[in-house]
């Protein structure tokens, strides 16, 4: 993982995101990682996991650790310890990880479609989300904080920019939340809804790195995604987000993030005979 990180630094964000989706649909067990076949579509392949990262690094460390323990070590399990490691490699907590995860057998696209958290939710979409997975609304606030690391792509944020006026045009300001500023500069990224081809900064001046400035960027209106904003502008959530966002509780919020991120890495698991262990991470045995 040392390794990895050094070479690309950006790719601490993509490994935590990819745990992310993998445990928010049927459970941390490395579903999010299969490749579609000819009779199903994989999770990977849904329209919110386009833009996954990652899957190259999670198969090169699965294949050392299957070389030196064969048929021992799961997928769920090396993405699940390679997430904390980037977490780590970035600057931010340790936390324990249990393992024994199995892998699943079963990936559905049109699962991760339904059942992920949308970058466009409102807290209770969100927290009732959340809650189906066993996590409450401090899990909610502080697993936010992931999003210190990492970027996005213009489709999932831009529909705050503008307003489509025409078939071809686009004009106006759509979300208020937004700081004016913010979304001036983020417009001269993304020129249109649907412009694939920039990348913007999810923690602007620290996406390589864990810390808690992503809160402060929330707390001046500039968190990328309406589902950042929604942290602020609701009553129930607003408090935390500006007690972190001042800095003076870094090592509580460190501990926090820790303790969230063990109940994510236990929601759902497979054990014992359940599913399998993979002997290739992208496809079934």
């Amino acid at each position: 993982m040392a390794k990895i990180i050094a070479a690309a630094p950006s790719l601490a964000g993509p490994l935590l995101r990819l745990h992310f989706h993998d445990c928010f649909v049927r459970g941390c067990d490395a579903s999010v990682l299969l490749e579609s076949t000819d009779g199903n579509v994989a999770e990977k392949d849904a329209k919110p996991n386009k833009s996954l990262r990652g899957f190259g690094s999670v198969e090169r460390v699965k294949a050392k650790l299957k070389a030196a323990c064969p048929g021992i070590v799961s997928c769920a399990d090396v993405l699940t310890l390679m997430s904390r490691d980037a977490v780590v490699l970035a600057k931010g907590p340790f936390w324990p990880v249990a393992l024994g995860r199995r892998d699943g057998r079963v990936s559905s696209a049109t699962e991760a479609s339904n059942e992920l958290p949308p970058a466009s939710g409102d807290v209770p979409l969100l927290a009732k989300i959340f809650a189906s997975r066993g996590l409450d609304l401090k899990d909610l606030v502080v697993l936010s904080g992931a999003h210190t690391l990492g970027t996005a792509y213009c489709p999932s944020f831009a529909d705050r920019l503008y307003t489509t006026t025409s078939e071809n045009g686009t004009s106006g300001l759509v979300d208020p939340s937004l700081d004016s500023e913010y979304a001036d500069k983020l417009r001269l990224k993304c020129k249109s809804v649907d412009d694939r081809t920039m990348l913007s900064e999810m923690d602007p001046g620290s996406f390589k790195t864990s810390d808690t400035s992503y809160y402060r960027h929330v707390a001046k209106r500039r968190g990328l995604f309406r589902s950042d904003a929604a942290l602020l502008f609701d009553a129930t959530t607003k408090d935390c987000v500006q007690r972190i966002a001042t800095g003076k509780f870094d090592s509580e919020f460190f501990r926090d993030f820790s303790e969230s991120m063990i109940k994510m890495g236990d929601v759902d698991v497979l054990t014992g005979a359940e599913g399998e262990i993979r002997k290739k991470c992208h496809v079934l045995n």
